[in-house]
């Protein structure tokens, strides 16, 4: 038998099976509407198990793996399919945010920063909001405390770094206070140091910072030699600290702007390990808001500890041409070699299939948080 033959064999059985999909997934829909009426769920492993070994009983020895894995994949498109008849409570919370059309980000707000005057934080907030009402409080907590309570719209914090990863404390505090991401900046960071007019670089003994800024220049802090190294509350709490020592051998890791905020000198610019430093700032909400423009997604995920969790939700992605923008993953705190996920992937949750596509991710994980959809700067 020559490959053309063979071939159009193999166009004809793939012929019927796929009026044979279309028959099932018919069924398949019945299924999801039975299961919404009777409040069961998607999922049903078990059912799945016996319908493997049922299937894959009378296949030859050498195929049998391979049986398992074409079943898996028709359980896998028949559960997203079904998933669209959900109304998983994500869904709800994305139609509740866009049910007053596209609103435009707004130009003036009252934020809240962490730090004092020149920090990082506050710089990202003059760029997010071109009139911006900035109140620093001196913790993250304290910047989510000042949202919740009202006392301002939004708080601008960082989320990641390009060296020194993700700042897992601000991700913590999100999930804790159920916060949304309403915008994020990428905005470069480059640090000086800086110290009092009369200090040379050659007397310092001592250098402050907060501990992303010391870790984006652990090369340079080694080429100080023996120093001290005082961690901060932010960069520029160890300007404000510097400037009031009345000491010439102590200097501080922090940026441009706090040299004129403080009355500093700059004794070197650009101490950045790698020259192309970005953090990212995110502007965070109370409440889910939905902006014109909006592009980006974040969730974090706790999934099952089984094999191929973890791929199933990246096949969806993938099947919905969806790009993951970033997949971190953290050990669970008491939950020995189990994981949080922080996925951020481009999209529009306007749409029906990201809405389903969430929705389903929602449904299969131990644990979930929709963290915003927004656009980035």
């Amino acid at each position: 038998m020559d490959l053309i033959e063979t071939r159009n064999k193999i166009d004809f059985i793939d012929d019927e099976i796929a009026a044979l999909y279309i028959k099932r997934m018919e069924l398949a829909k019945e299924v999801a509407a039975n299961k919404r009426s009777s409040g069961l769920p998607i999922e049903n492993p078990e059912r799945e198990k016996q319908i493997v070994s049922r299937v894959t009983s009378c296949m030859p020895e050498d195929i049998k793996v391979f049986g398992k894995q074409m079943f898996g994949t028709l359980f896998e498109t028949s559960k997203a399919y079904q998933y669209r008849m959900i109304d998983a409570p994500v869904k709800s919370e994305l139609r509740e945010a866009v049910g007053n059309g596209e609103q435009p980000f707004p130009v003036q707000a009252s934020v809240a920063c962490q730090g004092v005057a020149g920090a990082y934080s506050c710089i990202a907030a003059d760029r997010l909001f071109p009139i911006a009402d900035v109140s620093c409080f001196r913790t993250w907590d304290a910047v989510f405390s000042a949202v919740e309570k009202g006392l301002c719209e939004f708080g601008v914090l960082p989320i990641e770094n390009s060296t020194a990863g993700s700042v897992i404390g601000v991700y913590d505090l999100m999930r804790k206070h159920k916060f949304y991401i309403a915008r994020s900046i990428k905005l470069r960071v480059k640090h000086y140091l800086l110290a009092r007019s009369d200090a040379h670089i050659e007397d310092v003994r001592e250098v402050a910072s907060h501990d992303q800024a010391l870790a984006q220049c652990a090369s340079f802090l080694s080429s100080l030699g023996d120093i001290k190294i005082t961690r901060c509350d932010n960069t520029a709490s160890a300007a404000k600290l510097v400037a009031e020592s009345g000491r010439d051998d102590i200097a501080c890791i922090a940026s441009k702007e706090c040299a004129d905020i403080y009355g500093l000198k700059a004794l070197k610019a650009g101490v950045n390990d790698i020259g192309n430093n970005y953090t990212r700032f995110i502007a965070i909400s109370k409440k889910l808001r939905v902006y014109k423009g909006a592009n980006r997604i974040s969730v974090t995920v706790n999934l099952a500890h089984e094999a191929g969790s973890l791929n199933k939700i990246l096949n969806r992605f993938s099947t919905l041409g969806l790009n993951l923008t970033k997949l971190e993953s953290r050990p669970i705190p008491d939950s020995p070699f189990e994981f949080t996920f922080y996925f951020d992937f481009e999209a529009d949750a306007r749409t029906a299939e990201v809405q389903n596509l969430l929705a389903e991710i929602e449904e299969k994980a131990d644990d979930f948080a929709f963290l915003g959809a927004y656009e980035e700067m």
